[in-house]
Order: structure tokens, then C-alpha cells, then sequence
């Protein structure tokens, strides 16, 4: 049920996303803020081996604690998931305290059925062929999709924390280096 979710929302922001239209006449040009979200989401590695490098993205989402849920080596492309516990300890005090209120004044309040439970980080990541040849070019974009006690989704949010990403690519270069070397 949840990958259902999951799998609809991704296809809901990728429609949303690829949907939307400019009418400026900076139609092509890109602005600002995902120029400087493409040099945080992306590297480039001095390798011609596309493969070598999808594989060792592979080994590092894994090492990451993400199940992979779609591999497609001829595009280059890895999808992956996990969850974790969404609960916000100052959320469950301030639900509590509206449950006490609510119930003070003779209604009925379900605010701890609002807490956040449980949330699913995906990864997605992409690997291309500089034009030369001579670079693989690795994007990688995560985000979270928040559900609350009654299995709905509260959030749904792109990770744009740059610590995430340097992390994520300290370790690829660590593992395309040992790969390079078969250690």
C-alpha cells in the first residue's frame, strides 16, 4: 500500500514538475536557485565507465541503508528508498496539550492521530556520458515523504541540505576509487 502511495506520489511531482510552464521570454533559461540546486545534486568523476560508477552508487545507497527499487543500467538510473521514525518529540507535547484542552472544554480533539510516525527518504540518481566521453557526470536527488499516525501523508519535501550531498558524494568518490583500484 504504501509503495502505491509512494510510486503515485513521485509520478504526481514528476507530472507537476515537468508540467509547469513559463510564459517569459526566459522560457529557457534556468533560474538562479536550480543552477545552484544542479551544483549541489551533481559531480562529475574522471572515469569512462558509466557502469563502474552505477555500481558504485549502487553499493553506496546500500551501505546508506536504502533498498534499491529500480535499477535501469541501460539509462543510467537508480531509485531508493528507506524509512525511518518521523516522531518530533515537541510535536507529541503540543498534540497532548491541545488533547487536554480539547478535552477540558467537553470536544473531542485527535491531534496525536496529526504526529508525524514514519517517513520514507528516496533517492534518485541519475549517471551520464560527458559529451567528450572521458566523465561521468552523477545527479543525485533525495527527498521525504512524511506519513502521520493515520497513514496519510503529512509532508512531502526535497532534501536540500548540502551536507547530504557532499556526504553522499565523499562516499562515491571513495568507492569509484576503490573500484578503480579493485580493493
Amino acid at each position: 500500500m504504501r509503495k502505491n502511495i509512494l510510486s503515485v506520489l513521485i509520478f504526481m511531482t514528476t507530472l507537476f514538475i515537468c508540467g509547469c510552464a513559463a510564459t517569459s521570454s526566459d522560457l529557457l533559461k534556468p533560474a538562479v536557485s536550480s543552477l545552484q540546486a544542479r551544483q549541489v545534486e551533481m559531480k562529475q568523476f574522471e572515469t569512462k565507465d558509466e557502469l563502474r560508477v552505477l555500481s558504485a552508487t549502487a553499493a553506496v545507497l546500500q551501505d546508506m541503508g536504502f533498498t534499491l527499487t529500480e535499477v535501469e543500467k541501460k539509462l543510467g538510473l537508480i531509485v531508493a528508498s528507506k524509512e525511518r521514525d518521523a516522531t518530533v518529540p515537541g510535536q507529541i507535547a503540543m498534540a497532548a496539550f491541545i488533547d487536554i484542552l480539547g478535552a477540558a472544554g467537553g470536544s473531542s480533539s485527535n491531534a496525536m492521530q496529526s504526529i508525524d510516525a514514519v517517513q520514507t527518504i528516496l533517492v534518485s540518481c541519475v549517471t551520464k556520458r560527458n559529451l567528450e566521453g572521458n566523465k561521468v557526470a552523477v545527479r543525485v536527488t533525495f527527498q521525504r515523504v512524511v506519513f502521520n499516525r493515520m497513514n496519510q501523508v503529512s509532508r512531502l519535501e526535497t532534501i536540500k541540505d548540502p551536507k547530504v550531498y557532499e556526504g553522499f558524494f565523499d562516499k562515491l568518490s571513495k568507492s569509484i576509487f576503490l573500484e578503480a583500484d579493485k580493493i
